[in-house]
């Protein structure tokens, strides 16, 4: 049995070469997911290994805190450092300025390094790194040593096209308004970190300590951490007890390794999102390809019921009939899932350079296969065969010599009762759990959604030779209209095996269902915000960071002084805990101007926060028990706790923060004083037109921000989902492009079983070409079906979805001309997946056709 197998895949090389197809595909992107994620994680862990010193001493609670903003004004002076330098544990200390919030801009006056990723600032120190060996390498030049010289990255300079001796301008975090908002520096070397993993994206802007003093410190003698370096025979655990014994107050010590594992925890949580976010398409790709292999495996077994019945009669047993079923089946796996692993290694390189392209670089040279991830691609490949080809190998294996022997052996009409029967009672289930969630059970209510619709797909696809029955009449009925007597014989095909028409139909079913659900919310997050734009959006202008970064207050103060502009309403975003709380939350902290543009719907007490005080949104008070009058502390880096006094409570919105406090609270933290957005509203009967024009002549040479009015404000909003949305239909293309093969294969293993019927067609007259344009209208409705039933099924989970977050997804609406298109993509993927079997169909020959048993 086992040479017998093998003899009859070698015998069958092209149809074995579909049946790995989507094999190959599905093991190719989880390969590639799985080996870009560990390129991830070796590039972010290179760089924090290679750039954490043996301990640091910082201000306290640093690591609950994210950078945001310009940092605090807290700092250590040059005795702390050198009290720290003379401790018998340290062989070195070297006092950091760390800078937050500055801006570097191409010679074309462009933003460098925007994509999402950070510029990095600080001072230059030869402090080496846990491993004994220098932080950073300098590729050309020197190192700054003057108040006007920087270095920067070598990938940065390059991509903004910077040589040594440029001038380099820069827009500083903290410029008042009495100075020049940019700055111009001198280029006098390229460097990068040491670890040889590259930046990830950041942009490295290296001062001389002096030079980082001025730009981030006002010139004053300081420090804002401490990097230490462990005498010989002192670990790190030792280095840091002995560091914080000394420390000023509200700073503490913490070991190399501890500040490392903190920051790969902080990554680790952006590199997540990025795994679950791609392994959920990785997923969908292996379960539409399961499909395929399911129904491929199901039409092999049925042209070959004979076959395997004469091996009945000669004596085999039925174990080895489905063992020799799945053996051929496991032989397909192991060869789909080696060429996936290849596939998958050329898919990881294609997504680094999709995530360079957005600023976030890999380096190719990380993105190898691991021992783990070859393992896991034939575990999965396996896996997911055997447990596919299983049916189709227990069916062959259960029929009966003789009656295998027949003419006839299709699939029973009880059988597909039956499953209709279970179908209804598991889509009843699916919406019990559908309804439940839009209830709010106990629980994720998303979750009980997303129970529902997994029950749902999966019982579409079981039961579609049913719901797609009408479908299929529809498309016999109107192919016959148009094409006559060659486009009823299509509709007759689809329609003669109901279940291998539904079983190629469900996987692209599954692609165009994900597609459309994606599309109602993309559609209904697009119509929620015009909407919020509409009411909540007061002021005349807004202005903030195309990158949601900061920016210095001196341009606030510059546009204040535009003719025409009546007020201008800062507001700054920082972190904060509040109370015992460790996890921080933003809070907005704004001037006393904000309600002179905006009016928000007031539950009790004032809008706008006097000094010490705190208005909340009702979200917040109801989570955290906060009434009017209360006093709750808010938590900042360094130890530094400030008590405020809840004065309001509003309903939610958009143009508020859940937390909001005056700048005396920044102040009284130490927080350094930036600008995160202004609201700008005009004089009354201003030219509000001029007025805007000559708001965005101001920073014309400032890319740093934008100036925007309600509907422009609409337009951005809409053009941040339009970018996610093609990223996700770009991903979900897969899972469509896999179910066209199994449309392909389908329709070519269906000509091979219709050679017979094929030749007599040709006897009786049919001609070639119309031979093609049957199998070709046979594809496109095998499609059609599938798309219909995806569409559907898509439309309503996308609809329930929108119904269970409708708190923040207040409008609902369906993207027409997106279905319509949707549901034309399937017509043209219906035809180019005949384009084979059709002629392949036409060049028969007749006579060997008609004399095929």
């Amino acid at each position: 049995m086992l040479r017998l197998t093998w003899r009859t895949l070698l015998a069958r090389k092209a149809r074995l070469a579909m049946s790995t197809l989507a094999i190959v595909l599905g093991i190719g992107f989880l390969t590639g997911v799985l080996t870009f994620s560990s390129g991830m994680s070796t590039t972010f862990d290179g760089i924090i290994d290679g750039s954490t010193s043996d301990a640091v001493v910082r201000p306290a609670g640093t690591a609950s805190f994210e950078a945001v903003g310009a940092g605090n004004t807290q700092t250590l002076d040059p005795d702390d450092v050198a009290e720290l330098a003379a401790l018998p544990e340290v062989a070195g200390a070297d006092g950091n300025v760390d800078g937050l919030g500055l801006y570097v801009l191409d010679p074309d006056l462009k933003l460098v390094g925007t994509g999402g990723a950070p510029t990095l600032s600080f001072n230059y120190t030869d402090t080496p790194n846990m491993d004994g060996e220098p932080i950073l390498a300098l590729d050309e030049g020197r190192w700054p040593d003057a108040v006007d010289e920087i270095v920067l990255d070598t990938t940065a300079a390059t991509n903004a096209g910077y040589e040594v001796g440029d001038a380099v301008t820069v827009i500083p975090p903290g410029v008042d308004g009495s100075g020049p908002v940019s700055v111009e520096l001198e280029l006098v070397g390229l460097a990068g970190f040491n670890a040889g993993a590259g930046t990830a994206g950041a942009t490295l802007v290296i001062f001389s300590t002096t030079g980082a003093q001025e730009m981030f410190l006002d010139g004053a003698d300081a420090f804002t951490s401490v990097a230490l370096t462990a005498a010989p025979g002192v670990d790190q655990r030792q280095l840091a007890e002995a560091a914080g014994a000394v420390a000023p107050a509200g700073y503490e010590a913490v070991a190399g390794d501890v500040v490392a594992e903190e920051s790969k925890s902080a990554v680790g949580e952006f590199l997540g999102f990025i795994d679950i976010f791609l392994g959920a398409f990785a997923v969908i790709a292996v379960v539409v390809g399961g499909f395929i292999i399911a129904n491929t495996f199901s039409i092999l077994v049925a042209q070959r019921v004979r076959e395997l019945a004469l091996l009945r009669g000669l004596g085999a047993s039925r174990a080895q009939v489905r063992r020799s079923v799945l053996l051929e089946a496991a032989l397909t796996a192991v060869l789909g899932s080696s060429v996936g692993l290849l596939l998958g290694l050329g898919l990881a390189r294609a997504l680094a350079a999709l995530f360079t392209s957005i600023g976030l670089p890999i380096d190719g040279g990380v993105l190898d296969l691991t021992p783990a991830t070859i393992a896991t691609a034939y575990v999965v490949g396996l896996g997911v065969t055997l447990a596919s080809a299983y049916l189709p190998a227990r069916r062959a294996a259960t029929v009966a010599p003789v009656v295998a022997m027949r003419e006839e052996t299709g699939p029973s009409g009880a059988g597909l009762r039956r499953r209709t029967l279970l179908g209804a009672l598991a889509l009843v289930l699916g919406g019990v759990l559908a309804a439940l969630g839009l209830a709010g059970a106990p629980g994720n209510d998303a979750l009980w959604l997303g129970a529902g619709a997994v029950v749902w797909v999966l019982t579409t696809a079981a039961i579609s030779p049913v719901l797609g029955r009408p479908v299929l009449l529809a498309a016999r009925r109107g192919f016959g209209a148009l094409f006559g007597t060659t486009g009823r014989l299509a509709g007759d095909n689809a329609l003669r095996n109901p279940r291998r028409t539904g079983a190629t139909a469900s996987a692209l079913m599954i692609g165009l269902a994900l597609v459309s659900a994606v599309g109602v919310l993309a559609a209904s997050v697009s119509a929620s915000s015009d909407r919020l734009v509409d009411e909540q959006f007061e002021s005349d202008f807004l202005v903030q960071s195309p990158v949601f970064g900061s920016f210095p207050v001196a341009i606030g103060d510059r546009m204040s002084r535009v003719d025409g502009v009546e007020v201008v309403s800062r507001q700054q975003a920082v972190l904060a805990t509040v109370g015992d709380d460790e996890d921080p939350t933003y809070v907005a902290a704004t001037d006393g101007f904000f309600g002179d543009v905006y009016d928000l719907s007031m539950v009790a007490g004032s809008e706008q926060p006097g000094p010490g005080e705190v208005v909340v949104s009702a979200d917040t008070a109801a989570e955290r028990d906060l009434e009017l009058g209360q006093s709750i502390d808010l938590g900042f880096p360094g130890d530094r706790r400030v008590p405020v006094v809840v004065a309001g409570i509003f309903e939610d919105s958009q143009v508020a923060g859940p937390l909001n406090v005056g700048f005396d609270v920044l102040e009284a933290a130490g927080v350094r004083r930036v600008d995160s957005a202004l609201s700008i509203n005009t004089e009354p009967g201003a030219d509000v037109e001029a007025v805007q024009a000559d708001l965005e002549a101001l920073v014309a040479d400032l890319p740093v921000v934008a100036v925007q009015d309600k509907e422009e404000f609409a337009d951005s909003i809409t053009s941040q989902v339009n970018q996610l949305l093609y990223i996700v239909y770009g991903l979900l293309a897969l899972s469509v492009v896999i179910a066209v093969i199994g449309i392909v294969n389908t329709l070519s293993l269906s000509v091979l079983e219709r050679t017979r019927e094929i030749g007599l067609l040709r006897a009786v007259g049919l001609s070639r070409r119309r031979l093609r344009l049957m199998v070709t209208l046979e594809s496109v409705t095998i499609a059609v079906m599938g798309a219909v039933l995806g569409l559907v099924l898509g439309v309503l989970i996308g609809v329930l979805l929108q119904r269970s977050l409708r708190e923040d997804l207040s409008e609902l609406a369906l993207p027409w001309s997106s279905l319509v298109a949707f549901l034309a993509v399937a017509v043209v993927f219906g035809v180019l997946a005949a384009i084979v079997p059709a002629v392949r169909a036409s060049r028969m020959n007749v006579l060997e056709a008609i004399a095929t048993e």
